[in-house]
């Protein structure tokens, strides 16, 4: 199969664009049926004038118009995701600029913000309707069950960047906020079966409804089985599936609105170390509720309460269970006529118990419960009706490594309505998890001669502090560009130790201890052009990049996919380039395509690669949607990401390609 390259992919989905809309026989002002819409509104076109005015709360957890927040902050809208014809959480992250994503295998995802990509996430903070996803044992974030019917996310902010004051911890390079729509906003019965070549189904059944006094809610059911990927080994062991019940409730009064909702799953994660796999059961669940209170004179508060379960088990390694409850509190009022002011906290406790069914690998202790307690404030200052300058700081105590203080000050310039200039500067930190200081892994090589990975009591937090500045302007109706820069300093990163001897017992022991030794920083931007063509074609573009230099101070081994020189400076794509075109056709249908293009990761042992998707739709009438999806096709399999084990080869992510099927009926209008 001949290659393509950027340029003759770019030249032929224009010519084809160009030949579906002549063969039309229509005038380029004929819009598509607004009737034929899947749940009507559900795939409707954000115009570029309300993509810049959209409200986004991640910056400051209260509604802020975009073109108006000093940050650098990108808003994947619903019909994005839909139209890009992804298939989970992770893979739409792709959608926006500076974010990395590589699939690992059919189960695991690197994602990461301007650097330090890696497997675990550890340095983005991820919040699905504020609740924090995190997980102390690996300080990441376990992406295999992060899932919901896609069609139920309204956006997702993904702020770039250092986001200490607001968020706390561990959102050193980012925060990425997924935002559920309304439960009155997906009232009726929606139902999507799907069926392909590597997600062999996913299925979804939800129902909403609304009663007299302002309440509304809705319940889903989702299923879904997924085949393994390439292994040039045959070790094809990461095939799963997953099971997903949940529900969301919402009420209305006055100022304040009020949010109840859960889930519960269950399902399994295989994955390979070597070439032995691993089979990990995963279940769990969660209850988070929120009040709200916005009033019209920018006073008002944010209460949220959770609480999360996860169990995951394995029969030849480890596995965890975990029980987390979060409590967090932002009270925002005006102080004058130029100063908008807000306080809060949050509680985390999170107890755990690791299971460890053989020698080999253990945390001591093996059960304990971690915490993390914040306070901030902050101070958003008017001066005029175009520069504001905001100042805050959080200090924040956890259990492995005591007090942080994080301080941030930032500026926004709104040269006019439709222009602002920003700069920032922020000071964030990573809190150690339980593998960097309780970790245990021992190995045999020879009799009594022992190989050791072991976690350190004294790991500090990882620090950066980004400095960032950037440009946005929106053009009429025609164009929206959003451009940014930064320079991240980081200290105190995770590494590991030379090889160190020791004797015991008669045994010898060969060590490896988790340290803090590697420093750097990064710098780079992003370009996000978004241009309405027509009204019935659409281009959303990005290019990113970054470029990463690292020192240690002392020696360090190259033993894993983090913490060395050589793997935080060559695990990151220095280039990043994606387009996404959605294409409005007569007679009710929709043709859409999505190219990436990721420099190469030496550390990883992956090249270069460039792949295509493609999605063609048609809505029948108002309540059928029927869609045909091809992905990654411009090879038989590619690679995106290594494996941290230089005795595994790199897995493969096939060619697919789905049909799916989607049903929905809207309530009868009660009179």
């Amino acid at each position: 199969m001949m290659r393509l390259t950027a340029t003759t992919a770019c030249a032929a989905l224009l010519a084809l664009s160009l030949a579906a809309r002549g063969e039309s026989g229509l005038s380029s002002s004929t819009p598509q049926d607004s009737n034929a819409n899947n749940s009507t509104d559900q795939l409707k076109q954000l115009s570029l004038d309300q993509l810049g005015n959209i409200q986004v709360v991640t910056y400051n957890k209260t509604p802020s118009e975009l073109l108006k927040t000093p940050a650098a902050i990108y808003v994947i809208t619903s019909e994005d995701i839909l139209r890009s014809g992804v298939t989970n959480i992770a893979d739409a992250l792709r959608l926006a600029p500076g974010v990395e994503v590589g699939r690992m295998n059919s189960t695991t995802w690197a994602v990461g913000i301007r650097g330090l990509q890696n497997n675990f996430s550890k340095s983005v903070l991820v919040l699905i309707d504020g609740r924090n996803v995190y997980t102390p044992l690996y300080a990441g974030v376990y992406w295999d069950v992060q899932d919901m019917p896609l069609e139920d996310i309204d956006r997702i902010e993904v702020i770039r960047g250092p986001g200490g004051t607001i968020w706390g911890p561990n959102a050193g390079n980012g925060v990425i906020n997924i935002i559920t729509k309304k439960s009155s906003e997906t009232q009726g019965i929606t139902a999507d079966a799907l069926a392909g070549t590597q997600d062999h189904t996913i299925d979804d059944l939800q129902y909403g409804a609304a009663t007299a006094n302002k309440l509304s809610y809705r319940v889903f059911g989702r299923g879904f089985e997924r085949a393994h990927e390439y292994h040039s080994d045959g070790i094809n062991e990461d095939a799963w599936h997953q099971e997903r019940v949940g529900i969301r409730a919402d009420y209305s009064s006055g100022p304040d609105t009020f949010m109840a909702e859960g889930d519960a799953y269950r399902g399994n994660s295989p994955r390979i170390v070597g070439t032995t796999p691993l089979y990990d059961e995963v279940s769990g669940g969660d209850i988070n509720l929120r009040w709200e209170r916005n009033q019209k004179d920018s006073n008002g508060f944010y209460l949220q309460a959770y609480f999360d379960r996860t169990l995951r088990t394995n029969l030849t390694f480890f596995g965890e269970t975990r029980n987390t409850i979060d409590i967090d509190f932002v009270h925002h009022f005006n102080l004058g006529n130029h100063n908008q002011f807000s306080y809060g906290g949050s509680l985390r406790w999170s107890p755990y118990l690791t299971i460890a069914p053989t020698t080999l690998a253990s945390f001591v202790p093996p059960s304990g419960t971690d915490h993390v307690y914040t306070a901030f404030v902050q101070d958003e200052v008017h001066l005029g009706d175009k520069l504001a300058i905001t100042l805050g700081g959080k200090l924040l105590n956890n259990n492995y490594s005591g007090y942080d203080l994080l301080p941030s000050a930032r500026v926004l310039w709104s040269v006019t309505p439709h222009q602002a200039l920003w700069g920032g500067v922020t000071r964030a930190v990573t809190t150690p998890s339980d593998l960097e200081e309780n970790f245990l892994i021992r190995a045999e090589e020879a009799p009594s001669l022992y190989l050791q990975v072991l976690g350190n009591k004294s790991f500090m937090s990882e620090d950066v502090i980004g400095y960032e500045a950037g440009y946005r302007i929106l053009q009429g109706d025609k164009l929206y560009v959003d451009l940014s820069s930064f320079w991240n300093q980081y200290g105190h990163l995770q590494s590991f130790t030379a090889p160190y001897i020791n004797s015991s017992g008669g045994n010898t022991y060969i060590n490896i201890q988790y340290q803090n030794q590697i420093a750097g920083h990064t710098s780079g931007f992003e370009l996000a052009p978004t241009i309405a063509i027509a009204p019935w074609w659409h281009f959303h573009t990005s290019y990113s990049f970054v470029s990463s230099t690292f020192t240690a101070n002392g020696l360090t081994s190259d033993i894993s996919s983090s913490g060395s020189v050589n793997t935080y400076e060559k695990s990151t794509p220095r280039h990043l380039v994606f387009v996404q075109s959605k294409l409005d056709l007569p007679f009710h249908l929709q043709f859409d395509q999505m190219y990436r293009y990721a420099s190469q990761l030496p550390a990883q042992k992956v090249n270069a690669y460039q792949t295509m998707d493609l999605r063609a739709a048609r809505t029948f009438g108002r309540n059928v949607l029927l869609e045909a999806v091809g992905q990654n096709l411009f090879q038989p399999h590619h690679n995106e990401w290594g494996t941290g084990d230089p005795t595994q080869p790199v897995i493969g992510i096939y060619r697919a390609a789905y049909i799916q099927l989607s049903f929905s009926r809207a309530p009868h209008p009660q009179h």
